[in-house]
């Protein structure tokens, strides 16, 4: 399973979970070796799949960092906090998660629009 690391300590995704707000995005940076990147796509792509199925899902789009990056970045789009909690603790989604290699690193946050 990838390694969960927060980027912000004081408010880790879990802590991010309890705040009932929405719309908000979820930009989930991975860091990713090079030579697991198109295996770590199939199983991303599977994940979406379910996750576009999902109560609460708006949108996501998958970006790959410029000039030989190892870093992609997903970036989803949901009503509410509460509908990503939902689906991110369901069951199938932990079973995929579950799949990720352990040495591809995940720094997911939540975030709302504030401002323009």
């Amino acid at each position: 399973m990838a390694k969960l690391q927060s980027l912000d300590s004081i408010t880790p995704m879990f802590a991010q979970f309890k705040e009932k707000t929405g719309p908000i995005v979820l930009a989930n940076t991975f860091v990713v070796p090079k030579e697991r990147t198109e295996a770590f796509l199939t199983l991303f792509r599977r994940q979406a799949e379910f996750m576009k199925a999902q109560p609460g899902f708006v949108s996501l789009q998958m970006h790959k960092g410029t000039a030989d990056s190892q870093l992609l970045m997903n970036v989803a789009v949901w009503e509410s906090t509460e509908a990503l909690a939902t689906a991110f603790g369901s069951p199938e989604f932990q079973r995929m998660a579950a799949e990720f290699p352990d040495d591809i690193v995940s720094y997911p946050h939540i975030f709302e629009k504030v401002d323009v």
